[in-house]
C-alpha cells in the first residue's frame, strides 16, 4: 500500500539467543513500545495532514478558473476551513499524547488513545481532499499527493485502526461497547 515505508521478513534460522526478561516483563515492554509507536503516529499523521492542508490552499490560491483563484469559491473555503479546524484540533491531540508519553503520565494510554483515534481519521481525510482539490495533477505520479494518501490509508492501519482506538476510550471510561 505504501510502497514509501517498505517491509521486510527477518529470519533468525540457528541463531544464538540470550533471554532478556521474563514473559511479563517482556508482556510489558513491548505494551509500551506499541502505546509509544501509538502515540508517536498520531505526531506522523498531524504532520501528513498539515502538509496536504498547506499544498492544497497553495494550490487553491495559484489555480484559476473562470479569472478567479478557485480558493476564492464559497464551497471550497468551506471545506478548507473544517479542514483547518480538524488539523487544530489533531495538533492539540498529537501535541497531548506526545506530552503525557515523555512525562510518564499515568493517564498516557487514554490520551494516546484519543489522539489516535483522532488523528486517524483527520490525516486521510485531508490527504483525501489534497488529491480532489488538486484536480487532475492530485492523480497523477508527478505530484506527491497520492504518496500523502497512500501514507495516511496505511497509518490509519497500522498501530490499531480508529475504531480499535475508540473502543480502548470506552473501556477507560468504563462504557460498555454495543
Amino acid at each position: 500500500l505504501d510502497l514509501t515505508r517498505p517491509l521486510a521478513d527477518v529470519t533468525l534460522d540457528g541463531a544464538a539467543a540470550t533471554r532478556l526478561a521474563d514473559p511479563a516483563s517482556a508482556r510489558a515492554a513491548v505494551a509500551g513500545a506499541l502505546l509509544s509507536g501509538a502515540g508517536l503516529l498520531a505526531s506522523e499523521q498531524l504532520g501528513l495532514a498539515e502538509w496536504c492542508l498547506t499544498e492544497t490552499v497553495a494550490y487553491v490560491r495559484e489555480r484559476h478558473q473562470f479569472n478567479r483563484p478557485v480558493g476564492s469559491f464559497q464551497a471550497l473555503k468551506h471545506r478548507l476551513a473544517r479542514l483547518w479546524l480538524d488539523v487544530a484540533s489533531a495538533r492539540a491531540a498529537a501535541r497531548a499524547a506526545a506530552d503525557a508519553l515523555a512525562t510518564g503520565a499515568p493517564d498516557a494510554p487514554l490520551t494516546v488513545a484519543v489522539a489516535q483515534a483522532y488523528c486517524s481519521g483527520v490525516a486521510v481525510r485531508a490527504a483525501e481532499e489534497c488529491v480532489q482539490l488538486h484536480g487532475g495533477i492530485g492523480m497523477t505520479w508527478e505530484h506527491p499527493a497520492h504518496l500523502y494518501l497512500k501514507r495516511a490509508k496505511a497509518d490509519s492501519l497500522a498501530l490499531g485502526t480508529a475504531g480499535h482506538h475508540r473502543g480502548l476510550v470506552a473501556d477507560f471510561a468504563e462504557l460498555p461497547a454495543p
